[in-house]
C-alpha cells in the first residue's frame, strides 16, 4: 500500500485551516444556550468557554499534532447554522493544529466518545476576516478518534486474535453484512490505517479522507488473505509478518499492523 509522508498528510488537510460555512443539506437547530454560556460553562484562561454534553469512553486527549475525525455543527448566536459536518453525513478528519485557535485548544480538552459544546470567542475565531463567521461561535463536536494513534495492541496480536495457516493474525473490530466475501479477482473499496509495530502509522485512507479501491490479487499477501475473510462492512485487525508483507525487501520493514474496513466489493 502507499506510504505518504507527514508533509504530505498535513498539506491534505491544509484545506481544513478553517471550518467554514460550506452548503449544507439540511439546518441543524440551535441549541438552547447558543447566544451565551451558561453558568455551568467551564472557561479557560483564554476566554473559551466549553460544557460537556456527553462524557467519552476513551482516556487519552488530542495533542497539537495529532489528527482527529470529529462531527461538528457550528452556529452563529443568533442561532444560524454556519457549518456542519453532521448535516453533510460525513465525519470530517483534519490536523487539531489546522484550525482556529478556539476550536484547537477545545478538541485538546476531549476524550474519544465525548461531546462537548464550545462558545468560542470571535479573538479565537476569525477575528473579524471577511467572508468568515463573525462574533462568538458556538460548536458542538464529538470526538471519534485520533486516527493517527497506533491501537494498543500494535506490538502483537492479543490472545484473542485468530491466526491462519500462513501465519496471518486477525481480530474482527465491527461485524460486517451479508455472507459474500471478495475473490481474489475482485475490486473492492477500503477505509485503512497501518502501523509498524513501534506504534508508527506509515499509511491510511482515513488521514487522507478518500477510501481506496484496488484488486484483491494485486496487493501484498497479507492484505490479499485478510481481505478475502471479510464481509461488506465488516472492520477487521490485521497482523501481517514480514513474510506476507514486503518481505524484508522494502520499508515498512518487520510485521505490520493494519485496520481495514470493507466498504464495497465490485
Amino acid at each position: 500500500m502507499r506510504t505518504p509522508s507527514t508533509s504530505t498528510i498535513v498539506a491534505i488537510f491544509a484545506p481544513c485551516a478553517f471550518l467554514v460555512a460550506a452548503a449544507a443539506q439540511s439546518t441543524i437547530p440551535a441549541p438552547p444556550d447558543v447566544a451565551a454560556p451558561p453558568a455551568n460553562a467551564t472557561k479557560t484562561a483564554s476566554g473559551l468557554a466549553t460544557r460537556v454534553i456527553t462524557p467519552g469512553t476513551g482516556k487519552d486527549h488530542p495533542t497539537k499534532d495529532d489528527l482527529v475525525t470529529i462531527d461538528y455543527t457550528g452556529w452563529t448566536t443568533d442561532g444560524q447554522m454556519f457549518d456542519s459536518s453532521v448535516a453533510k453525513g460525513k465525519p470530517s478528519t483534519f490536523p487539531v493544529n489546522r484550525v482556529i485557535p478556539g476550536f484547537s485548544e477545545g478538541l485538546q480538552l476531549m476524550v474519544a466518545g465525548e461531546k462537548r459544546r464550545m462558545w468560542i470567542p470571535e479573538a479565537l475565531a476569525y477575528k473579524g476576516q471577511e467572508n468568515r463567521p463573525k462574533g462568538m461561535l458556538v460548536f458542538e463536536v464529538l470526538l471519534i478518534e485520533m486516527p493517527n494513534r497506533a491501537p494498543s495492541d500494535v506490538k502483537a496480536p492479543p490472545a484473542d486474535a485468530k491466526k491462519t495457516a500462513s501465519g496471518l493474525a486477525y481480530k474482527v473490530l465491527k461485524p460486517g453484512v451479508g455472507a459474500r466475501h471478495p475473490k481474489p479477482s475482485d475490486q473492492v473499496t477500503v477505509h485503512y490505517s497501518g502501523w509498524t509495530t513501534d506504534g508508527k502509522m506509515f499509511d491510511s485512507s482515513v488521514v487522507r479522507g478518500q477510501p481506496t479501491t484496488f484488486a484483491v490479487n494485486g496487493v501484498i499477501a497479507g492484505w490479499s488473505e485478510g481481505v478475502q475473510l471479510m464481509v461488506e462492512g465488516e472492520k477487521v485487525r490485521f497482523w501481517i509478518p514480514e513474510k506476507l508483507a514486503y518481505e524484508g525487501k522494502q520499508a515498512p520493514y518487520g510485521l505490520l499492523v493494519f485496520d481495514v474496513e470493507l466498504i464495497k466489493i465490485g
